[in-house]
């Protein structure tokens, strides 16, 4: 097992948009085929793509897909660049606290805007041509980060990390996981402390997984474990992404992020932020501006569950194909309990709602928190470390130029 093993996020494929389908892993690996920058932007709502980096990619492949679908039966160059602008919008309202989506969507308006000298049909290739850079330069700066990130690592590091900063949260490689699996690569992981990350479950479903597919030991705790482990002695780093970080280095990043900074702060242990500087956003003075997405009640009150069923015999394949025949079968469950059996290939698959908390119980379920810097003892980008004073070394960082191993 080694990272290689670990499966491209999201990539250009034959006139489509190609994603792993993040809303079903680790037990059903589906790949999803985007047509339409309308299919992108459901992608992104329902989380099958996820990760600030990989959203900005998801923008840049999304415009791009419908520059050369539905863009193509546009023949004036100013109709063209208008209609850009109202689908770049489409798909920056889908999420609105991962800077990066709307740092990818900005992105393809200037190149547009910058690039219009040309003729539409070249303009459409020089488009598409920038959303693949887009996707390949994530990479570059992901490995960057983790060479950097990693040099702030002894050996024998046990790290914890929350939700996923993995190859899975950008197009390839990853940002925490990035930092983690550059550090393994050295000898320096001893192992990881994997939080599941309610409500979703990022940090159980995916970070472990890729985790497993790269080979490095690794535990999956329940959030509310932290403190105890840290308190034991078990944790010497803390490191996570982030979904926007403001000028004065406040972060946002997954529910729980906060919490994790807090304790990090009482036992003495370094609290690491790492993303690339996309992520940085110089135009909010602090983490009160940030905007933090509240999502489905849904997410809180039950669990999902999807996989595979396996029928033991001719009579179970009958009553499954009887089920089927017409599409997916919806079964009747009491309580609320949702589940339904489609057929995939050969076989059948299930996707569940499973009830877990009173019908009606008032539910808060913000997506974000955001950390202050206070709190924060570096920031690591592709262009070195960041350290307090943040006003002064994130800006220097992100408007410099060249790589910077160790600012502030």
């Amino acid at each position: 097992m080694s990272i290689s093993d670990i499966p491209r996020t999201i990539w250009w494929e034959e006139g489509t948009v190609r994603m792993v389908d993040q809303s079903r892993l680790p037990l059903v690996g589906d790949l999803l085929v985007c047509n339409t920058y309308e299919g992108v932007c459901h992608a992104i709502r329902g989380m099958a793509v996820r990760g600030a980096p990989a959203l900005g990619v998801a923008a840049a492949l999304g415009i791009a897909l419908w520059a050369v679908t539905e863009g193509a039966e546009i023949e004036s160059r100013e109709d063209f660049l208008d209609a850009l602008d109202v689908v770049a919008a489409q798909i920056t309202e889908t999420r609105p606290t991962a800077v990066n989506l709307f740092w990818g969507a900005e992105r393809m308006k200037r190149f547009a805007r910058e690039n219009a000298d040309v003729s539409v049909d070249e303009l459409r290739e020089l488009i598409l041509a920038e959303a693949l850079n887009v996707m390949a330069e994530d990479e570059e700066r992901n490995r960057a980060l983790g060479a950097h990130g990693a040099e702030l690592l002894a050996e024998g590091s046990r790290v914890l990390t929350h939700c996923n900063a993995g190859s899975l949260a950008t197009a390839y490689f990853g940002t925490a996981l990035g930092v983690i699996f550059s550090a393994h690569e050295q000898g320096k992981v001893a192992g990881v402390w994997v939080d599941e990350t309610r409500p979703v479950l990022q940090g159980a479903r995916l970070t472990a997984w890729e985790l497993k597919m790269a080979g490095i030991p690794h535990t999956l705790i329940t959030d509310n474990m932290a403190a105890s482990v840290m308190r034991r002695g078990l944790v010497d780093a803390v490191i996570v992404g982030a979904d926007r970080i403001a000028a004065n280095g406040d972060v946002a990043n997954k529910i729980g992020t906060y919490g994790l900074a807090v304790l990090a702060q009482a036992h003495g242990i370094p609290f690491y932020v790492a993303a690339p500087t996309s992520t940085v956003d110089l135009t909010l003075a602090s983490g009160d501006e940030i905007v933090i997405e509240e999502r489905d009640e849904r997410e809180v009150t039950g669990v999902t569950a999807s996989g595979v069923i396996e029928p033991h015999s001719p009579q179970e394949f009958r009553a499954l194909d009887l089920l089927t025949a017409e599409g997916p079968y919806a079964l009747g469950m009491t309580k609320g309990h949702q589940m339904e059996i489609s057929r995939k290939g050969g076989g059948y698959q299930f996707d569940a709602w499973l009830r877990i908390a009173p019908p009606g119980v008032p539910v808060y379920n913000p997506a974000f928190d955001v950390t202050p810097a206070e709190h924060v003892t570096a920031i690591i980008t592709e262009r070195g470390v960041a350290r307090p004073p943040y006003a002064e070394s994130l800006a220097g960082c992100c408007t410099g130029s060249g790589a910077i191993h160790e600012i502030g």
